[in-house]
């Protein structure tokens, strides 16, 4: 009788340790999540509101799991665009000027040059978008998906111009981490659609910001299989040994309207949250908020940080209330993070 009490009182122990553990490492269901990053902000405040109500299924604002879509803008919104321009245009930039594995033609070689020059005087010219993206598609050509992201990857590894601290491939908003991160602890699918190439933002976005290949839409050049030469795809037959190549040709810039027009292609409905940082996003914030059967927000970045980042404060203040007079929520760099790239990175000009 002994020998069974005490079987009985050791197997009543072994559950009591059991539960008392997985009550400590199970959060509690309404602990509020964390944000390390941010200072008390109008922005944040909106967001988790916004987040709060549109999770509950009690509240009239509910969204079903299925159609909580939340949109990110890239270069300027997720990710440093400022040190001392875009990622994609300073790639191009390598490539056509110093790698040393790659001759590039003169047409490629003038927009490299072009970039670099105004970079450093902060002026682009106004067609610079399709401009850089015709030069890169072109410096690009014949390289297979995987080949192309493996170059994205090894410039990842370089340190970012102006800074000290971090790599290309660590230059992350950190607080907009935790807003992706937030987002998708609450059931949201998120997705970056962005002006680069969709191919850059799968290399530099997809493991960082926890977003699977097939939510990143960017701009696309035309793939062709490796020995069709002039023939159109439907009159050749894909063979065992051709590879699926890059090829010179862009299919679309996406920014302003194309990015809309984009969203409806791929994702087919209507996003509820829209995150961005310059007049390229306006069009995507605006078709997420009009018109939506759910209640909706767009949020735009301003970059007015000019002690941990390359920001304008006279400019973005002023776009920052035109963002608002837009009916648009404002993130500011300054007043609302705590931190931009994390400890030890600094500016060096």
């Amino acid at each position: 009788m002994q020998k069974q009490t005490t079987k009985i009182i050791a197997i009543i122990l072994l559950v009591l340790v059991a539960s008392s553990l997985a009550a400590c490492n199970a959060a509690p269901a309404d602990e509020a999540y964390r944000f390390k990053y941010w200072n008390e902000c109008a922005a944040l405040t909106s967001l988790q509101e916004y987040v709060e109500a549109v999770t509950d299924e009690k509240s009239p604002d509910y969204i079903p799991v299925a159609d909580r879509i939340a949109v990110f803008d890239m270069d300027g919104t997720l990710y440093g665009e400022l040190f001392p321009t875009y990622f994609e245009y300073l790639l191009l930039a390598y490539r056509g000027l110093d790698d040393p594995d790659y001759t590039a033609d003169e047409d490629v070689k003038a927009v490299a040059q072009t970039i670099r020059t105004s970079a450093q005087t902060g002026s682009f010219p106004s067609d610079m978008p399709m401009r850089h993206a015709l030069a890169q598609a072109k410096a690009f050509a014949g390289l297979t998906p995987g080949e192309f992201e493996d170059y994205v990857h090894e410039f990842m590894k370089q340190t970012p111009a102006g800074f000290a601290g971090m790599t290309y491939g660590e230059a992350f908003y950190l607080p907009m981490l935790e807003v992706l991160d937030y987002l998708q602890k609450n059931a949201f699918k998120t997705y970056i659609v962005s002006g680069s190439d969709r191919f850059i933002c799968r290399a530099l976005a997809s493991e960082a910001c926890h977003v699977p290949y097939e939510q990143i839409i960017g701009m696309d050049v035309k793939l062709e299989a490796s020995g069709q030469g002039d023939r159109d795809s439907l009159d050749y037959q894909y063979t065992a040994d051709d590879k699926v190549v890059r090829t010179s040709t862009v299919l679309i810039k996406n920014l302003k309207t194309n990015k809309v027009l984009q969203i409806a292609q791929e994702i087919d409905k209507q996003p509820v949250l829209s995150f961005g940082n310059s007049s390229g996003d306006v069009s995507m914030h605006v078709y997420t908020i009009t018109g939506n059967r759910y209640k909706s927000q767009a949020y735009m970045l301003i970059a007015n940080d000019e002690a941990r980042d390359y920001g304008n404060t006279a400019k973005t203040e002023q776009l920052g209330e035109q963002w608002r007079a837009s009916g648009f929520n404002v993130i500011s760099m300054k007043d609302d993070w705590t931190t931009i790239y994390g400890a030890g990175v600094t500016k060096t000009e």
